[in-house]
């Protein structure tokens, strides 16, 4: 039942992540899903850059071990270590981009948000086939456009780090109820 998946979907970071292989026919259905998101006037904003195989997820590690290096002050060594420790944890690291529509016929805004959305699908598609996720917005994901090709009006948002992942997740919790965040007019 989809209620349950809502509740029951959490973030599952790269340490926890236990190895096994995600495979393409399993990445290929978590992107779908988020082919299914809502989206204004039907511009479709989402973009993904995968990385799927070891030689790609060991090259964007590279990449943002040196981008960390380079850009980050203080520097600090034990985070230049998970920077580069999360994309080899992963079975599959998606960055999360969005396609500005050439004509603006929509708020930049409301692009974002259908990112967001197919990013939320692709998450609820992903724990119902016990696979964690998570994703994270490091400044370094401005330099992405170095490694791989963005379009014109192309910008990533983060990334997206799946794995499979053993034995049960937390009981989620809420610090207040929706009553106390609604207005009924």
């Amino acid at each position: 039942m989809i209620s349950e998946i809502i509740r029951s979907r959490r973030a599952v970071y790269p340490i926890q992540y236990n190895g096994a292989t995600i495979s393409e026919k399993e990445v290929k259905t978590i992107l779908e899903s988020a082919n299914w998101a809502p989206t204004h006037r039907r511009t479709e904003p989402w973009r993904f850059k995968v990385f799927h195989s070891i030689e790609a997820r060991q090259g964007l590690s590279e990449f943002l071990g040196e981008k960390y290096r380079e850009t980050v002050q203080p520097f600090s060594e034990v985070k230049h270590k998970k920077v580069m420790e999360k994309p080899l944890q992963s079975g599959c690291v998606l960055a999360i981009c969005f396609q500005r529509d050439p004509k603006e016929s929509v708020p930049e805004w409301e692009e974002i948000a259908a990112t967001a959305m197919a990013v939320q699908n692709m998450w609820l598609m992903a724990h119902e086939m016990k696979i964690g996720a998570y994703w994270s917005s490091p400044a370094l994901k401005n330099y992405l456009h170095e490694l791989v090709p963005f379009d014109g009006g192309e910008k990533c948002l983060g990334f997206f780090y799946m794995g499979k992942y053993d034995g049960e997740l937390l009981e989620g919790e809420r610090k207040t109820p929706i009553e106390d965040k609604t207005v009924w007019i």
